[in-house]
């Protein structure tokens, strides 16, 4: 026996819950009172067996058996009540449940549990529609896989499924094995189907799915009144899988939009660059996270409120962003200000129009707001090292400098270095003699000497004092070994002089006196805004000072601190005390006459 339809009965206008109470009790009454009749049935006819017999007691025999073979339609009639009852409310408490929640998964989950209740299947599925390709793919199953769907036994199911899918109707069979419509389907026999029953599920009259269910067992299992029920049941589950569909876009659809937003914060937060927009009324509706740092404000401070109220420099920027709303074009400002927290700042400013929706309209304006602070800053610095270290450094020390320019402590800091004084002995009787020319030519020969020494040992020329040369070893970065650099240097300049003399004439033979020491000293820079040096100052360079002046020509002294570096390093010769200007004591001295072989 099999049926179809081509209309759903809806039940989604059911009565409330006090409704199906109430029926609940009206059909108890009237099971009791079916009861009772049928125990006053028995009971009469008890008597009347015990009567004699006449023409009367048989008529009221033949009524009574004639009452009591009703009794079965009758209790028939309730159970089948009962049964309906039985459905609406279940049907209720299904529409009350797969409302409950907005969740795919748990109210497809609900809906096939509800089925197998409803129905007493054995077997069952629920397909949707791909919204994108329009296949028909299963959704959720019970006591059914993907693997056992792809077999042979699976193919009258399939079809069944195409059917109700297409036509958008409902079918159902209570014998599939007497079913002409299957009758040419083999499986239908070899894998003993019998109860079929599948419905579509339809929103806003389009076919969004099917629910099916089957039982291999049972015949007659799914009739009239089951496909009805399960077709009222997929009005209501349609709805409430669609809504949870919906839902389940529009979570998706906010979890993109919120990705992109957090994705777009996180690129305008790791921008250097300020990134400032303004709407037509000129409210702020960015404001990134450099911003903040540029201007010394919060973006708390800045967004949803005018920017004449809360930018600073708004005074320089609304000529500027009324020129771009007004005209649409770029602007490109650079300003030198000073803000409240952080003082004096260099500014690179973009002015940009916000395209509108229309061609040719303009929402408001981007500011672009590049920090040109420190970068000024470093160019100065480095402008600083070239101009300072390039002709009295060594190229690699200024390289180094240029890389890192953190290294040099331009402030004044305190450090051990070592200190070289040459000067050129005899150079002012020397000077009586020579044109101008020539004694310029002269002591440039033997000052270059002087600085290519301490340069080849990575000194640093502090300053030429007339005849004299000031070199720096430690100094700006800190280096091994530092006082036997200038002891090298220094018998570096008396080789090269000792070489120069023999390619000279004894007219200009010259030789300086070197003194050195080593010891703590500020170094830094040192002078006015007008004309600073990096230098060093303190007792140890007058020191140093003194024992040059105290060296002879072709002498190189040491200080007792200086010797203490060195003294397994290079030959010297202990000389007597020698008094300094300053010191309560005599001071040890050393002559430097080479290196220890």
């Amino acid at each position: 026996m099999t049926s179809t339809s081509t209309t759903n009965p809806s039940f989604n206008t059911l009565a409330d819950s006090t409704l199906l109470l109430r029926t609940a009790i009206a059909q108890g009454d009237l099971a009791a009172l079916l009861a009772e009749l049928s125990n006053q049935l028995h009971q009469q006819a008890a008597v009347l067996t015990k009567l004699p017999a006449s023409g009367d007691v048989m008529k009221a025999q033949q009524a009574l058996l004639k009452m009591q073979s009703l009794m079965p339609r009758f209790q028939s009639s309730v159970d089948s009540l009962a049964h309906e009852r039985q459905a609406l409310h279940a049907l209720y408490e299904v529409g009350q449940t797969i409302s409950s929640t907005l969740e795919l998964a748990e109210v497809l989950n609900q809906v096939m549990d509800r089925i197998i209740q409803l129905t007493g299947a054995e077997r069952s599925f629920l397909m949707l529609k791909d919204e994108d390709t329009g296949e028909m793919e299963v959704s959720v199953a019970r006591n059914v896989d993907r693997a056992v769907m792809a077999q042979a036994d699976f193919s009258v199911s399939r079809t069944i499924v195409q059917q109700v899918a297409t036509e958008g109707k409902p079918v159902a069979t209570t014998n599939a094995q007497a079913d002409p419509r299957f009758a040419s389907q083999e499986s239908v026999v070899a894998y003993s189907l019998r109860s079929i029953l599948c419905v579509p599920l339809i929103v806003r009259d389009r076919v969004t799915g099917v629910i099916y269910a089957d039982n291999r067992i049972r015949t007659g299992l799914f009739g009239d009144k089951e496909r009805d029920l399960l077709a009222a049941f997929a009005n209501q589950a349609a709805i409430a899988i669609d809504n949870a569909r919906l839902f389940d876009r529009v979570r998706q659809q906010l979890a993109a939009i919120t990705m992109m937003k957090n994705l777009m914060d996180n690129v305008f937060a790791s921008i250097t660059s300020g990134v400032i927009t303004t709407d037509m009324d000129d409210r702020v509706t960015l404001f990134n996270r450099a911003a903040e740092g540029i201007l010394g404000i919060s973006s708390h401070q800045a967004l949803e409120h005018l920017y004449r109220e809360t930018v600073p420099l708004a005074v320089d920027f609304q000529p500027w962003i009324d020129e771009v709303k007004q005209n649409h074009t770029v602007v490109s400002r650079d300003v030198e200000r000073v803000l409240p927290v952080r003082g004096k700042v260099e500014l690179s400013i973009n002015f940009a129009p916000l395209r509108g929706e229309g061609e040719g309209e303009v929402s408001g304006v981007a500011l672009v707001v590049e920090d040109l602070t420190e970068k000024r800053r470093m160019e100065a610095e480095q402008r600083f090292i070239k101009d300072t270290f390039k002709r009295y450094a060594p190229p690699a020390v200024v390289e180094q400098l240029l890389r890192d320019p953190s290294q040099l402590k331009l402030g004044g800091i305190r450090k051990p270095i070592a200190i070289l004084f040459c000067d050129i002995r005899g150079f002012t009787s020397f000077s009586e003699h020579l044109a101008p020319e020539a004694l310029v030519e002269v002591l440039n020969t033997y000052l270059a000497m002087a600085a290519d020494a301490v340069l080849e040992f990575e000194g640093v020329l502090d300053k030429f004092i007339g005849d004299a040369v000031m070199g720096l070893f430690n100094v700006p970065l800190d280096q091994t070994h530092y006082t036997l650099r200038a002891v090298k240097a220094a018998l570096k300049m008396q080789a090269d002089i000792k070489a120069y003399h023999a390619r000279t004439g004894v007219e200009r033979h010259l030789n300086f006196g070197v003194g050195i020491n080593a010891g703590d000293a500020v170094v830094g820079n040192i002078g006015t805004e007008q004309q600073r040096n990096y230098s060093a100052i303190g007792d140890g360079v007058n020191y140093a000072k003194r024992l040059q002046e105290n060296a002879k020509g072709g002498q190189i002294l040491i200080s007792e601190a200086a010797y203490r570096h060195v003294e397994d390093l290079v030959d010297v010769i202990e000389l007597p005390p020698l008094p300094v200007k300053g010191r309560s004591t005599p001071e040890v001295v050393y002559e430097v006459v080479g290196l220890k072989q």
